[in-house]
């Protein structure tokens, strides 16, 4: 069996540690750097994540990962003029892996600040420019055109970990897991998410459109790799907010919901012509972005906010705010367990939510098939559950 030392473990003080194969090699090798622990965790989950979703829609797919979840996620689908502007690539000439990925990257900038990517197809040169102007530890893909692995082994003084994914590897059927000297085993999540999972249309509308059906199983594929509880919002090919790892499913709702409002309140003309001091580099701009459409600072980050612009700008009023984001419409939000109230409902209907895919399944399935009546969203039962620890 293959196996490769690991710099550290999941902190720096989990020494030694390692990575081996269950079967005869690993389904990847390491072109440039060292890999970690949750480095590999990630560009495991995240590879898996982006040849699945590459499967089921057929367009080259990415995957912007933190900490075993996606910020996010996309396929190639064309960006307008403020996506584009947003996403900080208007001046940039994109291939469709390298559109995939500034999609993906432009779900939640802040949250992919030293992400770990992974891409469905070979890496071009203008992907690699594009990742080497973002703050990023890795990538994992299928191939490199030469150039394009030239310009990856340059960042980060030649630190950057690239790793080559082996497409056609598949795992054993059993996974096992080791915690405080118990190990638990169970089959390995081999299920496909499909278009015939959609079917089952229980509220709402019962016809889900071309363009809503590929944004449910964008988030459908990207809650299977995403930290239970989830629910995933989606519109336009990409992921544009996650609400992972909560205990309850209307704060997955809440979280997932604001990410997707911030997404688009990016692009609001005003924030779009945000004046920044001289000299602030990309990070600094998505910190202070994000601030800006805040309305929660305290002293101290308000202080810290204002220093990043050339004169201070005039926020957005909750009437603008609220006249822009009606503005958004048409997103899909899947959620990896049932619905159990309304109140999720209630609160991603605010954020432009018009179709939903659950599993179904809670006593008060009648209660929430209402609410989404209400709103005119289209709900349907996937009769599948997608949790993920």
């Amino acid at each position: 069996m293959q196996s490769i030392e690991l710099r550290y473990g999941m902190n720096p003080n989990q020494k030694p540690a390692s990575a081996t194969a269950t079967g005869p090699k690993l389904p990847f090798t390491v072109l440039n750097g060292a890999p970690g622990y949750i480095n590999l965790l990630d560009a495991l989950n995240a590879w898996q994540l982006v040849r699945e979703l590459k499967d089921a829609i057929g367009l080259p797919a990415a995957a912007s990962f933190k900490h075993v979840s996606p910020a996010g996620a996309a396929v190639a689908v064309e960006m307008n003029d403020p996506t584009r502007a947003a996403n900080f690539v208007a001046d940039m000439e994109l291939s469709p892996i390298a559109s995939a990925y500034a999609r993906a990257r432009g779900a939640d900038r802040v949250s992919s600040f030293g992400d770990f990517v992974a891409v469905s197809d070979t890496v071009d040169v203008a992907t690699a420019r594009l990742i080497r102007r973002e703050v990023s530890d890795g990538i994992a893909a299928p191939g490199f055109e030469p150039e394009a692995l030239e310009i990856l082994k340059e960042k980060q003084n030649g630190r950057y970990l690239v790793l080559e994914m082996d497409p056609s590897y598949e795992p054993r059927d059993v996974e096992e897991r080791e915690v405080f000297g118990v190990t638990l085993a169970q089959s390995h999540n081999a299920l496909r998410i499909t278009r015939a999972d959609l079917g089952k249309v229980v509220a709402g509308n019962t016809s889900i459109p071309n363009d809503a059906t590929r944004d449910l199983l964008v988030a459908l594929i990207a809650l299977k790799f995403t930290q239970s509880n989830s629910i995933c919002l989606a519109v336009d090919g990409q992921v544009v907010g996650v609400g992972a790892g909560q205990q309850s499913r209307v704060h997955c709702a809440r979280l997932a919901s604001a990410k997707a409002d911030t997404w688009y309140l990016r692009q609001h003309p005003s924030t779009l012509g945000l004046d920044f001091a001289d000299g602030l580099r990309r990070p600094e701009r998505d910190n202070a972005i994000d601030g800006y459409l805040r309305d929660d600072l305290a002293p101290a980050e308000q202080r810290f906010w204002e220093q990043a612009f050339s004169e201070t700008p005039t926020r957005l009023s909750k009437n603008e705010r609220r006249t822009w984001l009606d503005g958004l419409s048409g997103v899909a939000l899947a959620s990896d367990g049932f619905i159990p109230f309304r109140d999720t409902v209630d609160r991603v209907s605010q954020s432009g939510v018009g179709y939903i895919a659950q599993p179904g399944g809670s006593l008060r399935d009648d209660l929430v098939n209402a609410a989404c009546d209400e709103y005119g969203i289209a709900m349907a039962h996937t009769g599948i559950r997608l949790f993920h620890h």
